[in-house]
């Protein structure tokens, strides 16, 4: 969407482009983009989900009461707290996560 700052232009709130307001007066303008785009312009990348092996710990299931899990950790948030660790019953496949 364009900003109108004056009554001479529109101006594109991204790229600062200058349109002069009778160009584009009674038109309609569209612009569509995809999601690369936008990765780009925030400068943004892809991170490819990875594998994990999962590893076995001892932990009560809280359905079942099944004394084995799986486990995987999994930085959810912001660098400076801590991981969430995700379990699954290996008997009833329950799954419950701590933070």
């Amino acid at each position: 969407m364009l900003i109108v700052p004056s009554r001479e232009y529109a101006q594109c709130p991204l790229c600062k482009t200058l349109r002069d307001i009778e160009d584009i007066r009674d038109k309609e303008i569209s612009y569509t983009i995809d999601a690369e785009e936008i990765r780009r312009e925030l400068g943004m990348e892809i991170i490819e989900e990875q594998k994990v092996q999962l590893s076995k710990v001892n932990k009560k299931c809280e359905k079942c009461g099944h004394d084995e899990a799986n486990f995987y950790t999994r930085q959810m948030r912001s660098a400076d707290e801590g991981q969430t660790t995700f379990y699954t019953c290996t008997r009833c496949g329950h799954q419950s996560q701590e933070n």
